[in-house]
């Protein structure tokens, strides 16, 4: 599968921002010619409520357009209340659509984390912890459902952990990397030891001449996983937010959200936007020293594992909807496929959040369950296969968040958070009853036996440096 990126050649620039997108030219699947994205005509989309929402499991004509953005945390986006406007267009997409105010990703390293948004299954339970471990094709994947009720299932991806060898392209027509020949010169990139090909665009070119050849001739899934952010990718244009780290991730996050925007530009001047459920999200966050810990894949608080769930549906909402009750990346699959009228993916740990969704449309107040569990997962020692699991666990639910595992410097840690609190603040000794019961539920979920049997991959050296590419040290 990975194979069929590699006769992929990018032939286009990108104009100077804002003008439209050039999709990429290709060889291999979809024979391209390059095409220029037209100005967008404006949302069309008709005004609708609870009625539509329902009416959606008995429409023939709904697509999913399913855009995951690496790295991405909710924190510093200004659709979720960030002081810097970094994510304008997603704003607007959230303005007439829902946003999920207090979401959660299964893990803050991007295969354990992925293999638990499109199973629904919590890590321990999809067996993939390891960086040689791939998915069961035992798993029921959503791609599958989908592809069985008739839809064209296409995967465009960059980051190298969600590769087919890995089993995530279980379901899928196709599903590749589009190639990129090297960086584009308007483009910066700050990790040195990131050198991963090509650039977002090319994904979203790809994307752009699916749809064009595609959109109205059949049902279907378009899955995009980008990666510029992950890259710290930006421009000149983009460098709004001054100079460090932390700020050059900011300036990422902007270009990247423009770059999504020009996909989103092109769904509405072709007339999909009405038939099209257009969703946005991320597979873990990023740390900037909060807590000693840089980046992600090291730890589960709140920096990594708190991130966002964008959804515009085939119909504008007059005021957008915000579903303050938390949910999991475990449950954004059965919930799409629960408001397709689609079969689910079995028994999961994931539940469908439609009932959350439909409560928050009609004015309903917020409500939770202390006993309703969110689950993320990281064994620290995820790059060493063969080495013995060393967990790091998080446990979210009743307003606390309990996390456990190593600091910096290795030394054992534990820590409770309160969401009406300070999040830097450990209360574990304010509220012992409350740290004993998340306690015992992380307890018990490291007792948890997989249910399905991962295997491992003897990577070779190619595909070994295309993860080194991404930025990571491995064997």
């Amino acid at each position: 599968f990975d194979s069929l990126g590699s006769h992929m050649e990018n032939k286009s620039r990108r104009p100077i921002w804002p003008l439209a997108l050039i999709a990429v030219a290709a060889i291999g699947f979809y024979a391209y010619a390059s095409i220029e994205v037209a100005p967008p005509s404006g949302d069309t989309r008709k005004v609708g409520g609870v009625a539509d929402l329902e009416a959606l499991a008995k429409r023939s004509d709904v697509n999913v357009l399913f855009v995951l953005v690496d790295t991405l945390r909710a924190e510093r986006m200004s659709a979720y209340g960030y002081e810097r406007d970094t994510t304008p267009f997603l704003k607007e997409l959230a303005d007439k659509g829902i946003r999920f105010d207090r979401h959660i990703a299964q893990s803050s390293w991007t295969k354990t984390s992925m293999a638990s948004l499109w199973s629904g299954l919590k890590p321990l339970h999809t067996g993939v912890t390891k960086f040689d471990h791939t998915l069961s094709d035992k798993i029921t994947m959503p791609a599958e459902v989908m592809s069985d009720a008739g839809f064209k299932t296409v995967g465009l991806f960059r980051n190298g952990w969600v590769s087919g060898y890995f089993g995530f392209d279980q379901g899928f027509e196709k599903y590749f990397r589009p190639a990129g020949a090297g960086l584009p010169a308007h483009l910066r990139r700050i990790r040195p030891n990131a050198q991963g090909p090509g650039a977002d665009e090319n994904i979203v070119g790809e994307a752009i001449e699916f749809l064009r050849l595609h959109g109205k001739s059949s049902r279907w899934l378009l899955y995009l996983h980008l990666m510029d952010l992950h890259e710290y990718t930006y421009d000149e244009e983009s460098a709004l937010f001054g100079t460090t780290v932390s700020d050059l991730y900011d300036n990422s996050i902007l270009r990247t959200v423009w770059v999504i925007s020009k996909l989103h530009d092109y769904v509405e001047a072709s007339g999909l936007a009405e038939n099209t459920i257009f969703v946005v999200l991320s597979d873990h966050g990023e740390a900037f020293g909060e807590r000693g810990f840089e980046g992600h894949a090291r730890s589960l608080f709140p920096e990594t594992t708190d991130t966002p769930l964008i959804i515009s549906l085939p119909f504008a909402l007059d005021k957008g909807v915000v579903v303050e009750s938390k949910t999991a990346n475990l449950d954004v699959w059965p919930t799409l496929l629960d408001l397709l009228g689609l079969p689910g993916l079995g028994d999961v740990d994931g539940q469908s959040r439609k009932a959350e969704l439909t409560h928050a449309m009609q004015g309903g107040a917020p409500s939770e369950d202390e006993n309703d569990l969110t689950i993320s997962f990281l064994d620290e020692l995820w790059g060493s296969p063969g080495s013995e699991r060393k967990p790091a666990i998080s446990v979210v639910g009743g307003g606390y968040r309990y996390v456990a595992g190593t600091d910096p410097a290795g030394r054992p840690v534990e820590v409770l958070l309160s969401d009406e609190g300070d999040q830097a603040l450990n209360v574990l000794e304010t509220y012992p009853e409350v740290a004993d019961r998340l306690r015992e539920a992380a307890k018990q979920e490291l007792e948890t036996t997989q249910i399905f049997e991962s295997d491992t991959i003897e990577l070779d050296e190619m595909q070994l440096d295309q993860l080194r590419a991404l930025g990571y040290e491995l064997p």
